[in-house]
């Protein structure tokens, strides 16, 4: 690693930082980690990130855009195929790549296929080293070395472990340029966007494992404190199984979702059936993907 000729001469620098790499790596862990707050929605399910989520650290001495990326799977639906697309569009027009593996996990087909695909001066970053022991980190950074990387930087987005080395090699590694955004906006995303994630994190949390994938939410209305919104399954049985007998379901996940929201929001949850909506074309232009 060079050191930063500019260090210490008041240069502001700005850039975009691309997070990338299998599912459940840990990409949106590490992003809120780096934020000091949450942006993106964390879960043990497949596919939780579904959007390019951009972070937003701002210091006086930079700004970095960090954009979080759906995990890169091999698809089985339409919607599989365009989350792949959106984290492999966000290789391109950043300044940095940071591929992210789990130490606590073999390095697999699915890590050497996106690492093909990275730029050579990617940061290749290894996640969760608090599982592990240091004789698994260090065996797990000899066998990432072979990707040839820029850098490489053993991390634990969870506790933070060897987090702030990496966001300061990232700062160096941005060019010189303006702050874009205003102190204290740490995501570009609308609030509607950001509850409608809110309800599906805890959906994720709270229903059992056949329905994650078949899950989507996206706000209705919004007339303060009123938030509609629309949660929607494939099928008529998973709509049973999302309300909950008794309505359960829906009303643990509301509560959840208000205890993330300003005091007073009213929050109504309405689910509907789209059936195949992970394979229409247009309903999944409806719903942004």
């Amino acid at each position: 690693m060079s050191a930063d000729p500019t260090a210490g001469t008041g240069v502001h620098r700005s850039g975009f930082v691309t997070f990338v790499g299998r599912p459940n790596v840990g990409k949106s862990t590490l992003l809120n980690q780096i934020l000091g707050e949450k942006v993106s929605i964390v879960s043990d399910k497949p596919q939780t990130t579904r959007h390019q989520i951009r972070g937003i650290l701002t210091r006086p001495d930079a700004q970095v855009v960090f954009v979080d990326t759906p995990g890169i799977h091999k698809p089985r639906t339409l919607m599989g195929e365009r989350l792949n697309e959106s984290a492999t569009d966000a290789l391109a027009d950043v300044d940095v790549v940071c591929l992210l593996v789990e130490a606590n996990r073999d390095i697999g087909p699915g890590d050497r296929f996106i690492a093909e695909r990275c730029p050579g001066d990617t940061v290749l970053v290894l996640n969760k080293v608090d599982r592990v022991d240091p004789e698994r980190v260090l065996a797990q950074l000899a066998e990432v070395s072979g990707f040839d990387m820029e850098a490489y930087f053993p991390v634990s987005a969870r506790t933070g472990e060897g987090v702030p080395a990496l966001v300061e090699h990232l700062v160096a590694r941005m060019p010189p340029g303006p702050q874009w955004y205003p102190d204290g906006e740490v995501t570009d995303l609308g609030e509607g966007f950001r509850v409608a994630e809110l309800v599906r994190e805890q959906l994720l949390a709270v229903t059992r494992e056949e329905l994650p994938h078949s899950i989507a939410t996206r706000v209705t209305e919004w007339e303060w404190p009123r938030i509609r919104v629309e949660i929607l399954v494939e099928r008529e049985s998973q709509k049973g199984m999302v309300i909950g007998k008794g309505g359960h379901v829906l009303k643990e996940v509301g509560t959840r979702v208000r205890r993330q929201l300003p005091e007073g929001a009213f929050l109504e949850l309405h689910v509907t059936v789209e059936k195949d909506w992970q394979s229409r074309p247009g309903s999944l232009e409806r719903l942004g993907y």
